[in-house]
């Protein structure tokens, strides 16, 4: 066959729809993707990005012979036989599915004229993965790490940018600045999701996905706690420039969280004096050299939303595990243990005292959990 197509929204592009491209291309000499701009749906991303998504999908897999055309206002099936794809191809998961997916294929041929269809069905572990299962992922604690099972890496980054922007515009009331202030906001978020902080190649932990678990762990914390508005808007953007500056040289005579601090302070976004020293102050209370000489009423949950990683579940605290050896690649392996062994005795003796989590609601929720994740690590 020389050519088939493979039709839908892809808002996101799941790892079912590439497992369905992966089958088309094993039939065929040319793949289209065929991507609808549907006027009754509102999609997450635009036709533009959602194919620029799609693309950067199939290269990462090598997938070079795979191209994307936008169907905007007529039939896919009518489209693909206009581009020389006889085939379209669908994977059906259920009954429901082939049902549907069956009326729109003798519509497809019988009415309008267009492509037929082919129909394959999926492994069993792709069997429940839909873009609208997905989405239905987003909010709670850890929803990232679930996400990131289900969708090809672009599309990851793509879903969770746009999450972090969301915060971000939140955080800074963009309907409230001019347009000068919108465009500083803008810089801001770019820079630190950037490939200089958050966003950078080599930043195996203290990356986007930490940004993304913190900020949702504030999120649980402030509806629980309902701290005042202002104490929570100090943890977010505390916790937004805490790690921006993550660097591993030695001889450095500042400490990263400092740089961080000084960072924030040099950003010109606080509201006020007082909200740009409580930032900084609570940006050096996750500093080893600097946390214990400060005291400050939310420095609790600071270090208790930045530990939290602690208390995950075991495969999140796995892989946690891993980056952190990673971004410590350069240390050789026994002093690499050694180092570490000390810091996990000391954080596991705080946890049994009840001390880990300064906070009680992070200490009720995560304390028994990293317990059991350190002494798994430990041993």
């Amino acid at each position: 066959m020389k050519k088939i197509g493979f039709s839908g929204t892809l808002d996101p592009i799941t790892n079912g729809h590439m497992w369905v491209i992966g089958e088309a291309r094993s039939i065929a000499d040319e793949v289209v993707v065929f991507l609808s701009e549907n006027s009754t749906k509102q999609p997450k991303f635009s036709a533009e990005e959602r194919r620029a998504i799609v693309l950067e999908s199939c290269r990462e897999r090598g997938w070079d012979d795979v191209q994307v055309q936008i169907v905007k206002s007529d039939y896919t099936a009518r489209v693909a036989r206009k581009h020389g794809a006889e085939y379209l191809i669908r994977g059906i998961r259920t009954t429901a599915d082939f049902d549907y997916e069956n009326l729109i294929q003798q519509t497809n041929v019988e009415v309008i004229g267009g492509a037929k269809t082919i129909f394959v069905m999926p492994p069993r572990d792709l069997g429940s993965v839909s873009s609208s299962f997905v989405k239905a992922l987003e909010g709670p604690v850890g929803w990232n790490w679930t996400m990131k099972k289900f969708v090809p890496g672009p599309a990851y980054r793509a879903w969770i940018l746009s999450w972090l922007r969301k915060e971000w515009d939140g955080l800074w009331q963009r309907c409230d600045a001019d347009a000068a202030r919108q465009a500083h906001i803008d810089q801001w978020f770019e820079r630190l999701t950037g490939a200089a902080a958050y966003g950078g190649t080599n930043r195996h932990y203290h990356n986007l996905d930490h940004l993304v678990h913190g900020l949702a762990e504030i999120r649980a914390w402030n509806a629980n706690v309902q701290p005042a508005r202002a104490d929570a808007d100090a943890v977010r953007a505390a916790f937004w420039f805490h790690d921006a500056i993550y660097e591993h040289e030695a001889g450095s005579s500042v400490s990263n969280e400092e740089a961080s601090a000084q960072l924030w302070l040099g950003s010109g976004l606080a509201g006020d004096a007082a909200m740009a020293d409580t930032v900084a102050l609570l940006i050096r209370a996750t500093d080893h050299f600097q946390g214990a000489s400060i005291s400050h009423p939310l420095k609790d949950a600071m270090l208790s939303v930045d530990l939290a990683i602690l208390g995950q579940d075991d495969e999140v605290y796995r892989s946690y595990a891993r980056g952190i050896r990673a971004e410590y690649a350069h240390v050789e392996e026994d002093h690499y243990r050694s180092q570490r062994g000390q810091v996990l005795a000391y954080l596991r003796g705080k946890a049994e005292t009840g001390s880990l989590f300064g906070d009680a609601y992070f200490a009720e929720q995560y304390s028994e959990q990293a317990i059991a994740n350190m002494n798994g690590e430990l041993a």
